[in-house]
């Protein structure tokens, strides 16, 4: 029962850590407990696998479950499979942790451990069945003055700062149980509180006194139409899309507006791709920039294109049966200006069995087809290899950043890269109603701002749109479930930052780290902690 406790304990703390309703300062001791149960089973019990399997699984299934059970709005098969596949990854790597643990010493272990957890944050950015939204560096978006410092780690430091405070505790509490000596809490207390309060006073002094970096500034113009996905979007004629979309731009543009931003397939309807020219998006987006010369229009528009030569057949190309063609399917963003040529980006991290089917050809054969419909976005979708970054008719590049890509630091450091100077966010956060997903989707935005050291424009079709410094304050937004829009002036840089540049570093290191201790490991006999 005592084990059980510190399990269901550990879970708690997570979850009441967690933004958007969270206090982070949770997360530095919520896996103590889990930490200590399981330390007590590797030193009580002679057979002690399948407990440590059972107790890591409950905790993770409570973290997960509280903080991402708003999925099930969606899709309640989604949010059962990321749950308790989530949660499973999740005791993988405990329970791989504890079977090592038992052969090396403590410090090796600890090692270990935090290595390996940032190995499977890495593997959760880039596999197939990608679900980074638990990482634990996404933990301190909402309290954005403790990590100025992500602009040289990512939030992978701050997954390195979470275990290191952890694993110091811990070691502070069972040699105190063992020891019975006061002097070992108190040590305890200092180095933790030191591993601390470090950090949050470096990240202090970088919020505080460094001065934001601007090449100019740009008035933006950004709407939120407040179509519902289920009852309206899919049903609503791109006509009256646009026609809407200029309605909401003419209430706030000036001659000074620069950039009209509307949401992630804001044009819903299907438009063939080389046939753009010719469709309501393109002539209602074109509409802006002739009525205001100076105003470029990026939105997202559902594109289609039909396979007419076999050889152009992918693996993420889509067969229509009942018609008897192959085609490619995109969510993408354009951007329409008084240039002749349209700017286009095809959306490339894709939402799992929404808009792809992870490891198709093993699993088609085995599950058939399992994509999930979300009020007609039930097809793959094609992307491309590049992070495309859009040209102002006046010279300013804009990051065309689609939904759920904005949740990959690393990847949004390669539109910087392409020199980047606004990051501009559109998506549709309506799937999960008014709970905490479409909040913690704009929170993780914050963590991007400061990681480039770029202000963010968000264009989300129910809400939360936003703009926000490129220290990862929220300048404006407009609430869920409301239409209208908001006008801001923004600042660009050509800043790159040692994340910018260098990206998820310390993975990379954690992943050398911990083939060398697991294979140290597997040359000892058990050694106690």
């Amino acid at each position: 029962m005592k084990n059980f406790l510190l399990a269901l304990s550990s879970g708690l703390l997570l979850a009441l850590a967690w933004p958007t309703y969270g206090f982070p300062l949770l997360l530095f001791f919520a896996f103590v407990p889990l930490l200590i149960a399981e330390f007590n089973l590797r030193q009580q019990d002679q057979k002690p696998g399948a407990k440590v399997f059972g107790y890591a699984y409950l905790s993770f299934f409570i973290w997960n479950i509280i903080t991402t059970y708003w999925i099930y709005f969606s899709t309640g098969f989604g949010m059962w499979f990321a749950v308790l596949v989530n949660s499973l990854l999740m005791t993988l790597v405990f329970f791989i942790y504890h079977k090592i643990a038992k052969k090396i010493n403590f410090t090796a272990g600890a090692t270990f451990l935090v290595c390996l957890w940032m190995c499977f944050e890495k593997m959760h950015l880039n596999w197939e069945f990608s679900w980074p939204w638990l990482n634990l560096g996404n933990g301190f978006s909402e309290y954005i003055s403790w990590i100025q410092w992500y602009e040289y780690t990512g939030t992978f430091g701050g997954t390195l700062w979470v275990w290191l405070v952890n694993l110091v505790i811990m070691k502070s509490v069972v040699l105190f149980l063992q020891h019975q000596d006061k002097t070992i809490i108190y040590r305890g207390i200092l180095k933790s509180t030191l591993l601390i309060m470090i950090p949050i006073g470096i990240s202090l002094f970088l919020f505080y006194s460094e001065e934001e970096a601007i090449s100019e500034e740009m008035e933006v113009v950004i709407l939120q139409p407040n179509i519902n996905p289920y009852t309206e979007k899919y049903y609503t004629s791109d006509r009256k899309v646009g026609e809407l979309l200029v309605k909401l731009a003419n209430e706030k543009i000036t001659d000074s507006t620069q950039l009209v931003l509307a949401p992630e397939t804001v044009f819903a309807g299907g438009t063939k791709l080389d046939e753009f020219k010719y469709s309501n998006s393109y002539y209602f987006g074109k509409q802006m920039s002739i009525d205001h010369p100076q105003v470029n229009f990026l939105g997202g528009v559902s594109f289609f294109n039909i396979i007419k030569d076999e050889k152009d057949i992918a693996p993420q190309s889509n067969y229509a049966e009942h018609k008897n063609f192959w085609y490619n399917d995109y969510n993408s963003a354009v951007l329409l200006n008084q240039t002749n040529s349209a700017q286009i980006y095809h959306k490339s991290k894709l939402v799992v069995g929404v808009e792809n089917f992870p490891y198709q050809s093993t699993l088609k054969p085995i599950l058939g087809d399992v994509m999930i419909d979300l009020g007609g976005t039930v097809a793959m979708k094609t992307t491309q290899r590049d992070r495309e970054v859009f040209a102002l008719n006046s010279g300013e590049k804009v990051a065309p950043i689609i939904c759920y890509e904005s949740v990959y630091g690393d990847y949004v450091t390669n539109y910087v890269k392409n020199g980047a100077q606004l990051l501009a966010i559109i998506t549709n956060d309506a799937w999960w109603g008014n709970t905490q997903g479409h909040q913690q989707h704009l929170s993780y935005a914050r963590l991007r701002a400061i990681e480039n050291r770029k202000n963010v424009v968000r264009s989300a079709n129910t809400g939360i749109s936003a703009v926000i410094s490129s220290k990862g304050e929220i300048l404006k937004t407009l609430a869920y479930e409301k239409q209208g829009s908001i006008k801001a002036k923004v600042k660009l840089n050509d800043r790159k930052t040692f994340y910018t540049q260098f990206g998820d570093y310390l993975p990379r290191i954690a992943q050398f780290l911990a083939l060398f201790i697991f294979l140290f490991a597997l040359t000892r006999r058990r050694n106690q902690a």
